[in-house]
C-alpha cells in the first residue's frame, strides 16, 4: 500500500481512480475548489486528514477513514459506495451519506440534514447525529448508543434493531417495517404511524398522538408520557408500565396499562382491549 501524507489537494479529482493507498495528514481545500477527489477508487485507507471540498467519495470500493473532518463545505461525501468504515469523523456536510451498503460507523458526530438515506446493511455506534429525515428508506439497520436531534428520523426503513439509543425527533419510524427498538427513549409527536411489525421493548415514548395506523405493532413494558390519543386505529399488543393520558380506537389486540384517564371509542370496529391493571412497575423501564 502506497502512502500519501502531510499534502494539500485541491484539484478536480485530485486522486480519482486511485487504489491501494493511505491518505495520511492531508487536506483536500484550496482555491482550485476541485471536486470528487477519490472518486471511483478502491481500498482506501484515510487517516487524520480534512475534508473541505464536495464529493470526495462517490463510487469507492473499500473505504477506510479514521480520525478525519469533513466540514459544512464538503457536501455529499459519500454517495454509492460499499464496505466503509469511519471511525472518530466529523461529517458536518448536507447529504453526507447515500445509497451506500455494507457501512460501520463508531464515535462519529453527523451533523447532515437527510444524512443515509437508501443505505442497505449499516452499523453505527456510539455516534451523535443532528439530520432531518435521517436515514429514509435505509434497511438492515443495527444502531447502539446512538443519540440522534432531528425530525422525521427513520422513515419507511425496514429488518432493523436499535438498542440503547436516544431520539429526540418527531414523525419517526412512519412507515417502517420490521423494526426492533430496546432500552431506548424516543421524544417526539406522531411516533412510528403507518408501521408494520414494529416492537418497542423497555422503552420510553414522550409526545402527543404516538402510535396510530399501525399493524402488528408491540410494546414490552414501555412508559408513555405525555402521550394522549395513543394506538388510534392500530393493531397492537402491549404492555404499558405507566398511565396513560388517553387511548384512542385501538382497533384490535389488548392494551395493559395501570391507568388510563380516557379511553375514546368514537367508531365502529374499535374493538381493541384496554385492561386496567392498577399496578406501576417503576423499574421497568431500562432505557432511563
Amino acid at each position: 500500500m502506497r502512502t500519501i501524507q502531510n499534502q494539500t489537494f485541491d484539484a478536480e479529482r485530485a486522486l480519482y481512480g486511485s487504489s491501494d493507498i493511505l491518505v495520511k495528514n492531508c487536506a483536500f481545500d484550496g482555491p482550485a475548489d476541485g471536486e470528487s477527489a477519490l472518486k471511483e477508487s478502491a481500498n482506501i485507507q484515510v487517516d487524520h486528514s480534512f475534508f473541505n471540498l464536495r464529493y470526495p467519495f462517490w463510487h469507492d470500493h473499500g473505504l477506510s477513514v479514521r480520525d478525519s473532518e469533513m466540514t459544512e463545505l464538503c457536501r455529499a461525501a459519500l454517495w454509492y459506495s460499499d464496505h466503509i468504515t469511519i471511525e472518530k469523523t466529523k461529517l458536518h456536510g448536507i447529504k453526507a451519506l447515500r445509497e451506500c451498503a455494507d457501512v460501520k460507523m463508531t464515535g462519529c458526530d453527523v451533523v447532515s440534514p437527510e444524512f443515509g438515506w437508501s443505505v442497505h446493511r449499516m452499523e453505527m455506534a456510539d455516534c451523535d447525529a443532528q439530520s432531518e429525515y435521517f436515514m429514509m428508506r435505509s434497511d438492515g439497520l443495527r444502531f447502539r448508543n446512538v443519540r440522534l436531534k432531528g425530525k422525521y428520523s427513520f422513515q419507511y426503513i425496514e429488518d432493523s434493531v436499535f438498542e440503547n439509543c436516544t431520539f429526540d425527533t418527531k414523525d419517526a419510524f412512519w412507515h417502517a417495517k420490521n423494526v426492533t427498538v430496546r432500552n431506548s427513549i424516543v421524544k417526539g409527536e406522531y411516533l412510528a404511524w403507518y408501521c408494520e411489525n414494529v416492537t418497542f421493548e423497555n422503552c420510553r415514548i414522550i409526545g402527543t398522538q404516538p402510535l396510530c395506523y399501525c399493524r402488528g405493532l408491540k410494546l414490552v413494558n414501555c412508559e408513555l408520557t405525555d402521550c394522549d390519543l395513543a394506538f388510534e386505529r392500530s393493531e397492537v399488543q402491549a404492555v404499558l408500565t405507566a398511565p396513560v393520558i388517553s387511548i384512542k380506537n385501538p382497533l384490535s389486540g389488548k392494551i395493559l396499562v395501570p391507568a388510563v384517564g380516557e379511553v375514546i371509542r368514537d367508531i365502529p370496529g374499535a374493538e381493541g382491549d384496554v385492561v386496567m391493571t392498577g399496578k406501576r412497575k417503576d423499574a421497568a423501564c431500562a432505557c432511563a
